[in-house]
């Protein structure tokens, strides 16, 4: 009934298998990809006919995670998956970066991926096994795809490379020192087609021989996923690439000099208007059946590529000017907004990013419900790209796989400076709205995200910049490395190569590749250049803002942290929460308590801090022998009087006590009320205070000491 496959491999710690022939077998390809105890299923459908007029290849990921892998249930009120989480759109990110420059030139048929995560061993993250499942079904569909690709994570712990560290050994990132990286690299048998990473600080050389490392160590994937192809695969797609050589031909007589001028204008906004004018101009001298051909947008940016490649590979100048190594200008500017609790301007060339810090409490902290478990985030980072912020009309409001990615990346070269939040104790928020675009606006939230932080006041342990590297590689092998892209560069490039760092080193690292992979030495010739960019645009934030502000934005919530006993957690919190919800109503902070016992109390009003602290204390603290107390009387008795002296606790004043003379009774020297000054002089054998009153000055607080009689 089935033609079952199976390969496997020992890799890493765990065996790899890859299978397929048993489960949706009417897809072009389906893998299921199990590494340890997870598994990941793949599979591949493409249309065998392309959609009249279509200009662009339309292939779609989507990477699933069903709770069920891991033996959960949904939240919410429908106890389903619903919207794809933040980890499901950067997946299905990543899995898209290396695939797509591997199909076939002119294939424009739409082909859909779907991978989904059917068990989850709490320890082996699914997006790499995903990865390699994904290359694998595409192998073996018959889709003209110019795999298989690869992929694997590297740590770097105690300076050694660890090969596809677990999922604790991640998200103790921040709080393990020894472990700084966690990459993710794809690649075919020659080449990097992609990497991903979060990093603290690690060198270029260090960086470097991560991806040489998690290349080496994928090659063993790739022979597996080739042997499995050669007893699964289907018969291959019969594609012929159109030849649309005539059609170019005309396309380039009849606008390359108009087009060759507007790619020399400097200014965006010109040169868009130019070559918008010269795409008219050129249509304006074709037939009615080449202007419908689907293959003129081909033509056309065959033609603008080979315009501004051709210029920066032979000539080394670049369409604004600049030399390949140089950044455009910058502006940076801080505190531009009245009322937030940090705002920076950036701005580099004609990219901007308005950033905006803001602080909060525990209370803020985002809860992510993920298969390996709940935890929670204080550091957030969003980003916006609003249609204006280039000079257009289009959708507003819907926040896009882009959007998340570009967010993600800021965030990753980021969070790795931020302060331990036992000495930081705020949640926080950076939004970066792009108001100007043309290229690399995820660096430009980068440099703006830091400012703005430390405008805030957040300790950073570093500033940070980023810089987006380009790259122009010619048939001849020939090519030129160009610092700080613009958008033409970037869409008519093949690499975008983002890098961020602190000056100690680098924090976060991107890469995507348009062709079929580079070699090391072009990426360490990148990394260098990189490097040079980002102290120089370091240098030029110092202009705004070295450190973090030691003085918060008076709208600013303040923060205290106190530690108590985890026995006394109860009593703060008290019956159904009353006592908790007392001292927030009475102090008017804000008070938030977790198992350890660590207590927050936040309000942006110093004395409720300090009235919420008192509160708190008096709940927790012991009273200590031989100390002198404020107290008020609360009930007279015959034989003396009880005092609440600390907090909620009453100590017995024996009538004896109350002063050194022999009274009828206690009430002919106190009344309820009356607030006195009280000695602890100890407890008795049932536990009970014992006060005294006659040995401290009641007017001073001081004790008063008996002068020994002379002999």
């Amino acid at each position: 009934m089935f033609n079952e496959v199976k390969k496997s491999i020992e890799w890493g710690e765990e065996t790899l298998t890859l299978e397929t022939g048993k489960i949706a077998r009417q897809a072009d390809g389906s893998v299921i990809a199990t590494y340890g105890e997870t598994s990941v299923m793949a599979n591949v459908t493409y249309a065998r006919a392309q959609k009249p007029g279509q200009d662009f290849f339309p292939l779609t990921v989507h990477y699933n995670e069903k709770y069920y892998a891991a033996g959960k249930i949904p939240g919410g009120f429908f106890k389903r998956e619903a919207r794809p989480t933040e980890k499901e759109t950067l997946t299905s990110r990543l899995i898209d970066r290396p695939i797509r420059p591997l199909f076939v030139e002119g294939f424009k048929n739409e082909v859909l991926v779907i991978c989904t995560v059917l068990s989850h061993d709490l320890d082996n993250d699914p997006d790499v096994i995903a990865m390699i499942a994904a290359s694998a079904a595409l192998t073996i569909s018959g889709v003209p795809f110019m795999g298989p690709v690869a992929a694997a994570r590297v740590g770097f712990e105690d300076g050694e490379y660890v090969l596809n560290p677990t999922v604790d050994d991640m998200h103790q990132l921040r709080n393990n020192p020894e472990q700084r990286l966690d990459l993710v690299v794809a690649g075919t048998k020659d080449a990097v087609m992609m990497v991903e990473s979060e990093a603290y600080e690690l060198s270029e050389a260090e960086m470097l021989g991560a991806v040489k490392f998690g290349h080496e160590q994928m090659q063993p994937v790739l022979d597996l996923i080739i042997d499995l192809a050669e007893d699964a695969a289907k018969e291959p797609f019969d594609f012929q690439a159109p030849d649309y050589s005539d059609l170019y031909a005309k396309v380039k007589a009849a606008g390359e000099a108009q087009m060759r001028a507007a790619f020399a204008l400097s200014d965006k906004q010109e040169r868009t208007k130019a070559i918008a004018a010269s795409r008219d101009a050129i249509l304006a001298g074709l037939s009615d059946e080449e202007q419908i051909d689907p293959n003129l947008g081909s033509c056309f940016k065959k033609l603008e590529s080979s315009i501004l490649r051709g210029d920066v590979v032979k000539n080394g100048t670049r369409i604004d000017g600049r030399k390949l190594d140089e950044v455009r200008d910058i502006s940076s500017q801080v505190g531009i907004l009245p009322r937030t609790h940090g705002s920076a301007l950036f701005t580099r060339g004609e990219t901007q990013g308005l950033v905006v810090t803001t602080l909060g409490t525990g209370d803020d902290e985002q809860m992510i419900d993920a298969l390996n478990g709940t935890y929670r985030s204080n550091f957030m980072l969003h980003y916006n790209f609003p249609p204006y912020s280039v000079g257009e009309v289009g959708r507003f409001g819907f926040t896009g796989r882009r959007e998340i990615g570009h967010g993600k990346l800021a965030w990753r070269a980021l969070q790795a400076v931020l302060p331990a939040a036992t000495d930081f104790p705020y949640t926080i928020r950076v939004v970066s709205e792009i108001t100007e675009s043309n290229g690399s606006s995820s660096m430009a939230s980068v440099c703006g995200g830091s400012l703005s932080m430390m405008d805030a006041g957040v300790p950073l342990k570093a500033p940070v910049a980023g810089v987006a590297m380009g790259l122009i590689l010619e048939d001849d092998g020939s090519y030129a490395v160009l610092s700080d892209i613009l958008g033409d560069e970037d869409h008519l490039g093949d690499m975008d190569f983002k890098v961020a760092g602190t000056e100690a080193g680098i924090t976060s690292l991107q890469m995507d590749i348009k062709i079929a992979g580079i070699t090391s030495d072009i990426m360490e010739k990148a990394l260098d250049q990189a490097k040079a960019g980002r102290l120089h645009i370091l240098d030029e934030m110092s202009k705004a803002l070295t450190a973090g502000r030691t003085e918060f934005s008076e709208h600013a919530p303040r923060i205290e942290t106190m530690q108590i006993p985890t026995d006394k957690i109860r009593e703060v919190i008290g019956s159904g929460g009353k006592v908790i919800r007392e001292i927030v109503e009475v102090s008017g902070a804000k008070v938030d308590i977790n198992d350890e016992g660590i207590i927050k109390i936040a309000s942006s009003n110093g004395e409720a801090i300090k009235k919420a602290y008192e509160m708190i204390h008096s709940i927790v603290a012991e009273p200590e022998e031989g100390k002198i107390y404020t107290g008020t009387v609360v009930k007279i008795v015959d034989f003396g009087a009880f005092v609440n002296f600390f907090g909620k606790r009453d100590g017995l004043v024996h009538v004896s006590q109350i002063e050194n003379r022999r009274l009828n009774h206690p009430s002919d020297v106190l009344k309820e009320g009356q607030e006195v000054k009280v000695k602890l002089l100890g407890f008795d054998d049932r536990g009970k205070v014992r006060l005294a009153m006659k040995m401290v000055d009641q007017e001073t607080g001081e004790e008063i000491v008996k002068e020994e009689s002379e002999g």
